[in-house]
């Protein structure tokens, strides 16, 4: 297994340019890291990364080295999903990535049961809104909501979510509630924005009765934090457009009201991101089937516990 922990090894370091980052991210010494290169180095009689004290790059061999690196790693992780497809005892680790609310809400939820039903996993499900890497990060699974960018990785639908725009008492009572989007932007409503990077304007896609328009909206306040957002919506600092099931008791609590509702937003997909190289493996099947099947059902409860104008 040595040999394979080399090439594991390097082929993290390929992908993250880094040898403490490519340790961390297996859980082992910057030491025991740069042993294993040096070990494959030596075995294979070439240098595969150029190092200085501020940079390291691969070589020509370890860039020619590095796709058969994956495939070796591919064909020993597709003989050991075969193993254990047949023994129905999935082991190993599951790292999963989610943005915030999503994971918080639907995701982390469903963790504890998963885990208790198989004991052999562990999951290391990582929360950020910003956007993430599959190969590079060394994800399993990433869930999203919305329409990924890159066509080459393997998408599996869970939900088409409702959302609202909506507001604090506080603030309709301040500023009033807009009827449509149109009101919405003619009065130079405060719009809660949820900043992505590269994002040069805020367009906010809602159904009218022409159909689908775009509302490019203005605000002050903007996060790369969906919470942070909800957070300044409570205190009244503006109309945030939000999943439902994200303020679902906000709602029916009252503390969030919705607004524009002559106008609702369209629905956002809710989908997981995977490799097929990762799809084969036997435990992330069974975590999206394990997922899908109950993150369906509280996207659902969360809808009846509020009563949305119509």
């Amino acid at each position: 297994m040595s040999y394979l922990d080399n090439i594991r090894t390097f082929v993290r370091v390929y992908e993250l340019g880094s040898m403490s980052a490519a340790g961390r991210d297996l859980r082992i010494s910057p030491a025991v890291t740069s042993s294993r290169i040096s070990q494959l180095e030596e075995h294979l009689g070439v240098r595969l990364f150029q190092r200085t004290t501020r940079s390291l790059t691969a070589t020509e061999q370890g860039k020619a080295f590095y796709p058969g690196a994956c495939e070796i790693l591919e064909s020993v992780e597709n003989a050991e999903a075969q193993v254990v497809d047949i023994t129905e005892h999935p082991r190993g680790a599951l790292y999963v990535a989610a943005p915030l609310g999503l994971g918080r809400s639907l995701i982390a939820p469903q963790v504890p049961a998963f885990l208790a039903q198989y004991p052999d996993v562990s999951l290391r499900l990582r929360l950020t809104d910003r956007k993430v890497d599959i190969t590079t990060e060394g994800l399993d699974l990433a869930f999203f909501l919305g329409q990924p960018e890159d066509s080459t990785l393997r998408i599996r639908k869970i939900a088409d979510i409702e959302r609202v725009l909506c507001a604090a008492p506080a603030y309709v009572a301040a500023r009033g509630s807009p009827k449509n989007g149109d009101e919405l932007v003619a009065a130079g409503h405060e719009c809660l924005n949820l900043r992505f990077p590269g994002a040069t304007e805020f367009q906010w896609p809602l159904t009218t009765p022409e159909g689908p328009k775009r509302f490019r909206v203005s605000g002050r306040y903007e996060s790369d934090d969906g919470n942070v957002l909800t957070d300044w919506a409570l205190a009244g600092c503006g109309i945030a457009l939000k999943p439902i099931f994200e303020i679902a008791d906000h709602l029916a609590a009252g503390r969030l009201v919705p607004v524009a509702v002559e106008t609702p937003p369209e629905p956002i997909q809710m989908a997981c991101l995977f490799t097929h190289r990762r799809r084969q493996d036997p435990k992330t099947r069974l975590f999206m089937d394990f997922v899908v099947e109950r993150v369906g059902k509280a996207v659902e409860e969360a809808r009846r516990r509020v009563q949305l104008p119509r």
